[in-house]
């Protein structure tokens, strides 16, 4: 039978640290739970336990209210321990971080805002961006809300491909009259 790898709170601080020093933005102690949670052996009690006593010894630091990232001395800290880590838990973890920190990353490029119109249809502005500026800015109307929700969920899934058609449709060639 498979013990696992959380044996002690030791273990859940070591891997909070290696999680930590992965995310690229400020995380709430939910989604630190999330990124950790490897091993069947971790609660959410452990977690509640173990970050409040990290942010005392400054491994971390709470920001932003209820949001934390980790300090120079986690940083370190999580060098010299990361190798206690068992293998299977890490590559789990990473895998987590990588996906979080591109999810993160695409929202901030991303954006759909929905407002009411005065006639009561609805305006759906939506956009794409890079690090520079808007790459696409679409409005499109809606006849009712669930609509023009349904637009904006859309295209927050599909914006690179929505992005792509337009500029392959823009940009080929004209076909001839025959």
């Amino acid at each position: 039978m498979e013990k696992g790898f959380i044996q002690d709170m030791l273990d859940v601080k070591v891997l909070v640290l290696y999680i930590m020093a992965r995310v690229m933005y400020p995380v709430d102690l939910q989604k630190i739970y999330e990124l950790s949670y490897q091993d069947d052996r971790l609660s959410y009690f452990d977690l509640a336990q173990a970050v409040p006593q990290m942010v005392e010894t400054g491994h971390l630091e709470q920001i932003e209210g209820e949001r934390f990232v980790i300090t120079e001395k986690g940083r370190e800290t999580c060098e010299v321990t990361e190798d206690a880590i068992a293998y299977p838990v890490m590559k789990r973890a990473e895998a987590a971080v990588d996906r979080f920190n591109r999810a993160v990353r695409r929202s901030s490029y991303v954006k759909t805002n929905i407002e009411q119109r005065e006639s009561g249809d609805f305006s759906v502005l939506m956009t794409l961006n890079d690090e520079v500026s808007d790459l696409l800015r679409l409005e499109l109307m809606a006849p009712t809300q669930k609509q023009a929700y349904r637009l904006a969920n859309a295209f927050t899934e599909h914006a690179e491909i929505i992005y792509r058609n337009i500029m392959d449709r823009l940009l080929s060639e004209p076909k001839e009259d025959t």
